[in-house]
């Protein structure tokens, strides 16, 4: 259980916010750094710590792209592909981006080491195409840099 294993960043992410409510997002990082995803167990734990009902704690998930309801691989590669960043050629680099892994969006590789995924709008649309591999950017993709940066995490 998260309450027995990350205890102490429990409660230090607590004691940063006025209301338990308020750390919800933390917590699901913690929780989503133990499971590797937020599953429905990671949920109900969440809203056990923060007294809110899972469904709330659900929503949150559920809203936004960095919290993953499914299990990943090692690597999270998220590419943008809303509409600024497609007029600079995402969905083109979103099909290199499948090639190269052997994969659809959404998938992960076979071996577990790399998750495709396409989001809306990840704030770097004079940079694109551009790409999240876990939570570092990588701006001003081309497929000869993608191909080195997937074959350097390789």
């Amino acid at each position: 259980m998260l309450k027995d294993t990350r205890a102490a960043d429990i409660e230090t992410t607590l004691a940063k916010y006025p209301t338990k409510r308020s750390a919800v997002m933390p917590l699901l990082y913690i929780a989503q750094q133990e499971y590797g995803y937020c599953d429905e167990n990671a949920v109900r734990e969440v809203a056990e710590l923060t007294g809110l009902d899972p469904t709330e704690v659900k929503s949150v998930v559920g809203f936004y792209t960095m919290f993953y309801e499914q299990p990943t691989g090692r690597y999270v590669i998220e590419v943008c592909d809303d509409l600024p960043c497609a007029l600079r050629g995402a969905d083109e680099f979103v099909g290199h981006c499948e090639r190269k892994l052997g994969i659809k969006s959404g998938q992960t590789t076979p071996d577990g080491k790399f998750t495709l995924r396409t989001v809306m709008c990840i704030a770097a649309c004079d940079r694109a195409p551009v790409a999240q591999v876990n939570t570092e950017y990588k701006y001003s993709l081309t497929p000869e840099s993608f191909d080195r940066l997937v074959d350097g995490l390789s």
